[in-house]
């Protein structure tokens, strides 16, 4: 069975996003690299990249409004992985040296106090200033479908550093090889 999304986790983007860093970054170790997350810290997306980078002995930032933070039942199963993982209110400090910098959409299916999230989140935006907090050779991701002007502006997701549509991309491959995995193993 492959979790190909659910309310809690998204196993599938965690490894795409992982992929994705890995081939950006030049095939090179992930571990001691650091993943800046801002926005919904209570979210599949970050749930599973935060697992993800813990495996991998990556840092995870996470910078969430009160209330949003990451569920304490994935941080505990994150720290099984002697994960060092810091948890903020402050996007500046969740981004701060950060070799990734990741954000979801503020407003998920089912969603429906559209208005109240857009205000909650409206400090937690990615753009060129949060960027300057990063490494110079940061990258930006998001899974997509992203609202230019919420919680990523167009400067960004369109800019230098952004890799999402290679991110897009290598969702079908890591798909693919999840898939032709699972079969070999079966055997």
């Amino acid at each position: 069975m492959i979790n190909a999304l659910s309310d809690l986790e998204h196993p599938c983007q965690a490894l795409t996003d992982l992929f994705t860093v890995w081939e950006v970054k030049k095939y090179q170790d992930l571990s001691g690299l650091t993943v800046g997350y801002v926005g919904d810290g209570d979210n599949n997306v970050a749930h599973s990249l935060c697992l993800g980078a813990a495996m991998l002995g990556m840092n995870f930032k996470c910078g969430s409004p009160k209330g949003y933070s990451l569920n304490s039942e994935i941080v505990k199963k994150a720290q099984e992985y002697n994960a060092n993982i810091l948890q903020t209110e402050d996007p500046k400090e969740a981004v701060s040296g950060a070799d990734v910098v990741v954000t979801d959409t503020w407003i998920s299916m089912g969603d429906t106090d559209k208005e109240g999230r857009i205000k909650t989140f409206k400090d937690y935006q990615v753009n060129a200033s949060l960027m300057g907090y990063a490494k110079k050779d940061a990258i930006f991701m998001h899974c997509l479908p992203a609202y230019r002007g919420k919680e990523v502006t167009a400067e960004v997701i369109d800019g230098p550093q952004s890799v999402v549509f290679q991110e897009a991309e290598n969702r079908l491959h890591v798909q693919k090889a999840l898939i032709l995995w699972l079969l070999k193993k079966s055997h």
